[in-house]
């Protein structure tokens, strides 16, 4: 696997880029050689940071983790990436892999997977609307997305709330 670091208001050290080095190669055993890692160490009001994306098939595992310590970062990010992977529907090879390399790095035991049904659908109809009213909707509803006609480009947006309580838009190409 490819491992490609990234800082950003951090120097990640020789030590701590050996261990995640290590830690990360421990996850071959699901992955081909054309994986890729893409680690990002970064300090922001005095959390350290660490996002650990891998990307295998078109297959996108994601972890995000802060704390004081980044060398606890990685031991919190690793779990979270192996319980994706083993989640992933369309990894049950990786999982009969599993059983014969003889368990998993990083977690006790396969998560459960059970993908829940359909509970609601609903359909609208796209009104041309502006940024800036979907925001409003947002609030007013309570939601954490909304989808509309972007009325200045004509295209179809996703407006969504991130955790740090700023907005992402999304635009879709079709």
């Amino acid at each position: 696997m490819k491992i490609e670091f990234l800082e950003r208001n951090f120097k990640i050290s020789k030590k701590l880029k050996e261990l995640i080095t290590e830690k990360i190669s421990r996850l071959d055993k699901y992955f081909g050689e054309d994986a890729k890692a893409k680690v990002l160490c970064g300090e922001q009001n005095k959390q350290k940071k660490l996002e650990l994306t891998i990307v295998n098939k078109g297959v996108l595992y994601r972890s995000e983790v802060s704390s004081d310590d980044m060398f606890a970062n990685i031991d919190l990010a690793m779990p979270k990436i192996e319980r994706q992977i083993v989640r992933h529907k369309d990894k049950k090879i990786a999982k009969n892999r599993v059983k014969e390399i003889g368990g998993f790095e990083f977690i006790d035991k396969a998560p459960e997977v059970k993908l829940p049904d359909v509970f609601k659908k609903k359909v609208f109809d796209l009104e041309p609307i502006t940024v800036d009213d979907a925001k409003d909707y947002i609030d007013r509803l309570g939601h954490e997305f909304f989808v509309f006609l972007n009325a200045e480009t004509g295209k179809v947006n996703i407006l969504y709330r991130r955790k740090d309580e700023k907005f992402g838009l999304i635009e879709v190409n079709y």
